[in-house]
């Protein structure tokens, strides 16, 4: 009886020819994506997570660039036109399809309540024009530059947010107030960030002493109310700081108070890490303190770092906004979404002139595009979420 020597129950033989690769139904002939991909995918199917992506890109492009998209600078006045409504652009004249163009403004005034009111008048016609000379300006405080997106000719305006109190640009300034709403926040979460998981990886790394005082610091700046801490440390700060420095020290105040969540959220998992196989391995190899912290721990955390990191800055941008709102933030000739939102404080603002809330939705679009991309990264890092 002879015995095929192919194959002996199901076990290959060493001289038997093996089938074609395409025949192997094996993990490694699907295409093999990187852990890089993998994120960009699961994020891109998130849909309130590309919302966030393109209204934060389009943010820090008008942050980037507010010099050339706003139409006027922040303390160009229209004397005629002051809290005047945001203006129609109109595509449509006569019945034929025309450049886009806006109405001039027809004043009256109310011999009863002293009140100025503004509507169209259609003999005052104002094309919009594209790639405007304008004012001049320094784009960075760098490139000196006269050119603007957009603009009507001398004698005209264009106010698609309406004016303000003192006959300012709505538009314009929220445009140029993008700067400081988004910067503030930003840089304060860096320093917070770098502050947060270095302090905790340490804390949570050597412990003893130096652990115990560490978070007992935290204990204490974390059961502050946010807003009165920031309130009273803002305060701190001299009245006859220049506006720069104040920015300064406004960033610095909100980012020495928002690392102590984060150090103690990394402090725990540095407990969890340290006596994993792969720290022991590196202390056995001789690897040095910092190898270990910089190297192994904190990457490990970075996940973590990214989400915390991304999910503070809403706090961050209500913060800034509180505490210029309430007049010891950011003071001009600087301006953000909470210095322009003064103008709006009483009830019969809101009532008759109800455009000067546009620095408050930026405010709260930016709010809730952040927290849409912050769910994004969570459910994208997370190994055990499922794609929405």
């Amino acid at each position: 009886m002879s015995v095929s020597t192919g194959q002996v129950h199901g076990t290959p033989q060493p001289g038997a020819s093996r089938p074609p690769a395409a025949d192997i139904d094996v993990a490694s002939s699907e295409q093999v994506t990187s852990r890089g991909r993998i994120l960009g995918a699961r994020i891109m199917a998130n849909r309130l997570g590309i919302i966030g992506i393109v209204w934060l890109v389009l943010m820090v492009s008008v942050a980037l660039f507010a010099d050339f998209f706003a139409p006027y600078t922040v303390d160009y006045v229209h004397e005629e036109a002051l809290r005047a409504p945001p203006q129609r652009v109109h595509i449509f004249r006569d019945g034929k399809l025309v450049r886009p163009f806006v109405y001039g403004y027809k004043s009256e005034r109310d011999a009863r309540t002293f009140l100025t009111t503004y509507t169209e008048d259609p003999e005052l016609v104002y094309p919009i024009h594209f790639f405007v000379e304008a004012e001049p300006y320094k784009l960075w405080g760098l490139i000196t530059s006269n050119t603007r997106l957009f603009g009507v000719e001398e004698g005209g305006m264009v106010a698609l947010f309406g004016t303000g109190r003192l006959g300012r640009d709505v538009f314009s300034r929220v445009l140029t107030a993008t700067r400081i709403s988004l910067s503030v926040p930003i840089i304060g979460m860096l320093i917070s960030v770098i502050l947060g998981s270095s302090i905790g990886v340490a804390s949570g790394y050597w412990g003893g002493v130096a652990d115990i005082l560490i978070q007992r610091l935290t204990e204490v700046l974390m059961s502050f109310p946010r807003i009165p801490l920031w309130m009273a440390l803002a305060a701190t700060l001299p009245p006859e700081l220049s506006s720069l420095h104040r920015y300064l020290g406004v960033t610095i105040v909100l980012a020495l108070i928002g690392w102590a969540g984060l150090c103690r959220q990394i402090r725990g998992k540095t407990l969890a890490l340290k006596e994993s196989d792969f720290i022991m391995a590196g202390r056995a190899a001789g690897s040095s303190t910092p190898t270990i912290l910089f190297r192994h721990l904190i990457p490990n955390c970075f996940s973590h770092i990214v989400v915390v990191a991304t999910l503070s800055i809403p706090g961050l941008i209500l913060a800034e906004s509180s505490l210029s709102f309430l007049g010891i933030g950011i003071t001009p000739p600087l301006v953000s979404w909470g210095t322009l939102l003064k103008d709006a404080q009483s009830v019969q603002v809101l009532t008759k002139h109800p455009w000067l809330l546009a620095p408050g939705v930026f405010m709260v679009l930016t709010v809730l595009a952040v927290n849409f991309l912050g769910d994004a990264l969570r459910d994208a890092l997370d190994p055990y979420s499922e794609i929405r």
